[in-house]
């Protein structure tokens, strides 16, 4: 009896001390590594919409609206093009690029069909309304689906200038979607990790949750954005919660990214090991 108390108690222990482990490596290498996954795409696409508006500027003098939208349109897809391209573009997880007009009106994206031609994105979008004004900016943009009953989508907006003659002529519009980000970011986790318990790594905005390739029993512990909310409140750079998986403790980590939106983070589960 006390050999068995003995084990338990030990193994009680390393429970506990493999929990505390997993916490500190959430808390100081895999948020950290989140961070700079993020600012690196952020970078990388505030650079590449840059060189974008001033690649495509010639394109929105063209006066015929028919061969302007077609010429505008090839061009963009050429600057997602491997070695004809845009190096900051090379593997993005950007799901578009588009050119606005000086009207606010978009006259084309990078593909067909086109439902972003002819929407006005300067009254719906911060960013745009900058670029027209003549700053490059970032920021998000919630865009909804044809369907009604289907849920909106956030990406992150960048947006440019292009300019000719020292006169604003339109703008160049990028945007990821916080679930293809997350999915980049469930993937450079699962490259860079060792051998082991796979790592999950989620997004969140408010209470939506963004996830690729994620278990389901997985989602239902870590879904609750009441749960969330109430716990960021006491803890507003983050926290940690311990949970069990078909009996097996693990651990996750909530993180707030104020880098995106004051509202937006990332979840990072992990086993204890």
């Amino acid at each position: 009896m006390l050999l068995l108390l003995g084990l338990a108690l030990f193994a009680g222990c390393e429970n506990s001390a493999a929990v505390e482990r997993t916490q500190t490596q959430l808390r100081d290498v895999d948020f950290p590594r989140v961070q700079a996954l993020v600012e690196q795409d952020l970078a990388n696409h505030q650079a590449g919409v840059v060189k974008a508006a001033d690649k495509i500027a010639p394109g929105f003098s063209v006066s015929d609206p028919e061969k302007r939208e077609g010429q505008v349109r090839a061009a963009l897809r050429i600057l997602q093009e491997p070695k004809r391209g845009i190096d900051e573009f090379v593997a993005s997880p950007m799901s578009f690029l588009a050119a606005v007009g000086l009207d606010g009106v978009v006259i084309a994206r990078d593909r067909d069909p086109d439902r972003m031609k002819g929407q006005d994105f300067r009254s719906r979008f911060d960013p745009v309304a900058r670029a027209l004004e003549g700053t490059a900016s970032t920021g998000l943009g919630e865009f909804y689906a044809e369907d009604p009953t289907a849920p909106s989508s956030w990406s992150i907006l960048f947006a440019a200038p292009s300019q000719r003659d020292g006169k604003v002529v339109g703008a160049v519009l990028a945007g990821i979607p916080l679930s293809r980000l997350a999915q980049r970011l469930s993937r450079q986790f699962r490259v860079e990790q060792k051998a082991g318990a796979p790592v999950w790594v989620y997004l969140y905005k408010g209470n939506r949750l963004f996830h690729w390739d994620t278990p389901p029993e997985v989602d239902a512990l870590v879904r609750d954005p009441v749960a969330r909310a109430k716990a960021l409140s006491a803890s507003p750079a983050g926290y940690s919660e311990k949970v069990r998986l078909q009996g097996e403790l693990q651990v996750y980590g909530v993180f707030p990214l104020a880098l995106l939106a004051p509202d937006v983070g990332t979840i990072i589960f992990r086993t204890p090991e």
